[in-house]
């Protein structure tokens, strides 16, 4: 399916087409059909046209448009698409048609056609998380000693290195990614109650049908239907939220470091990619602007869905139509933040001459708090302070180096020694316990409790059984 021109910003490819409008419908004919399978097996419904409707699914080609259509006069897309399928049934069985949806609700088959493209867009993140995290761990190796200026309310400060920065990142988006791995396993649960919650229609037969009916759709069975409790996906919403905030931070950083006047790292380069069309010498940060946006609108979208989490009694007035497009909008512009990273990630020039070139041109006053702890030892704290105030504006105004004015500085040459001022703005003797915490944020990926997986809570409910 082509991408719609509109999203074109807001999504990739893969998940657009995950949630076409064929892929939907394809989600919702696995409901009914599997139902029907179940159901069939289970003596509930006529073997025969349990087969029927299975083999009618397979085959259906169902108008989206008119189903659509008609969804904005009955508040939900399930009514208009039972009446197809039982129609296209119809056409090749017409005593297997009364069995389609038997016992189901419309929210059963909306809510488990959701989570059933949920279940097929986490394996679309996991691909892409890997590669992202393969990349920020790989940059991190590579520049652990090169040093960059560390940037407080983007002003200089003293120096960290780039392989701290790209570790922070990494442990950022490996939490992230935990988080959501937990957030899938939790809320990738079957929706099947019937009309009330209480599956009535099917009698007894009702708890049976819905364990089998997860079994076969791969999904978990929850103690009871989940119709207007969204607690679980909520929870899976709001991990996307703080993943899209993880990437968005990652990419402001690098929107900013790749300015001209700082140019320390670059996006990957390719035809047409992050041009203008006007300027030809452009070379814009392309993905990490892309990124930013999505991490933009996901807040908003996650607050909507939030707020129709109040839904009311059994069936919701309002809360449940709310929430396919805030779903949607979070998963689709959470999986483009993902990708564009992992691209940056695989494909990122980092410039470590020119990130010596700007430790450099502070002209050392980067160091002031390092020659403040050098000098407070013997003049105190405040009189050292004060001095290096005065040294740094020195510096700048002279254009001299940090060392230079101190060394000419009485007051702060008869405390510090000749090697302490020689090596005072020499970046790697400034970067404390900087390779210390990148090997911890790295080593905690190893260490860090995997998340559960959605196959162990299905064997150990199976087994109670």
């Amino acid at each position: 399916m082509a991408m719609r021109l509109i999203d074109s910003l807001a999504t990739t490819g893969p998940l657009a087409e995950l949630f076409s409008d064929a892929s939907v419908l394809q989600a919702m004919l696995q409901f009914e059909s599997t139902l029907a399978r179940v159901e069939g097996r289970m003596g509930v419904i006529p073997r025969a046209a349990a087969q029927a409707i299975a083999a009618a699914a397979r085959c259906a080609n169902l108008d989206a448009a008119s189903i659509a259509a008609e969804a904005a006069q009955s508040g939900t897309p399930a009514i208009a698409f039972v009446r197809a399928l039982t129609e296209h049934v119809r056409s090749k069985d017409a005593q297997a048609s009364g069995f389609v949806h038997w016992g189901a609700t419309s929210q059963d088959l909306t809510d488990t056609a959701l989570v059933l493209l949920l279940k097929k867009a986490q394996r679309v993140y996991d691909a892409d998380l890997r590669r992202l995290e393969r990349g920020l761990r790989r940059l991190s190796q590579q520049h652990r000693r090169t040093p960059m200026l560390g940037r407080t309310l983007l002003q200089a400060a003293p120096p960290v290195t780039f392989g701290l920065k790209a570790a922070g990142w990494f442990a950022a988006v490996h939490r992230g990614h935990e988080r959501l791995t937990a957030a899938f396993a939790e809320s990738l649960m079957l929706q099947f109650g019937g009309a009330s919650g209480t599956l009535a229609a099917l009698g007894k037969d009702g708890p049976r049908i819905a364990h089998a009916l997860g079994v076969e759709l791969a999904l978990g069975c929850p103690e009871a239907p989940w119709h207007t409790q969204r607690d679980r996906l909520a929870g899976l919403i709001c991990a996307c939220g703080v993943l899209a905030g993880s990437l968005g931070k990652m990419a402001r950083d690098i929107t900013l470091l790749s300015q001209n006047e700082i140019a320390e790292v670059h996006e990957p380069a390719g035809a047409a990619r992050g041009g203008s069309s006007t300027m030809p010498h452009k070379q814009n940060p392309v993905s990490s602007v892309l990124a930013t946006a999505a991490a933009l609108r996901i807040p908003g979208l996650v607050a909507g869905y939030l707020s129709a989490m109040a839904q009311e009694h059994e069936r919701a007035a309002g809360g449940s139509q709310a929430e396919w497009p805030l779903v949607v909008g979070v998963v689709e512009n959470t999986g483009l933040a993902i990708a564009c990273m992992a691209e940056v990630a695989d494909g990122m020039t980092i410039d470590a001459e020119r990130m010596r070139a700007n430790i450099a041109a502070t002209r050392g006053i980067i160091f002031a708090e390092r020659a403040a702890m050098l000098l407070g030892k013997k003049a105190g704290r405040d009189a050292a302070h004060t001095i290096l105030q005065h040294a740094s504006h020195r510096a700048l105004a002279e254009k001299r180096g940090l060392s230079t004015v101190l060394a000419k500085m009485p007051e702060a040459a008869q405390h510090l020694k000749a090697r302490e001022l020689a090596e005072l703005e020499d970046p790697e003797r400034y970067l404390g316990a900087a390779e210390e915490f990148r090997r911890a944020l790295l080593a905690s990926a190893r260490t860090g409790k995997a998340a559960p997986r959605q196959k162990t809570k299905m064997s150990t409910r199976k087994k109670k059984r």
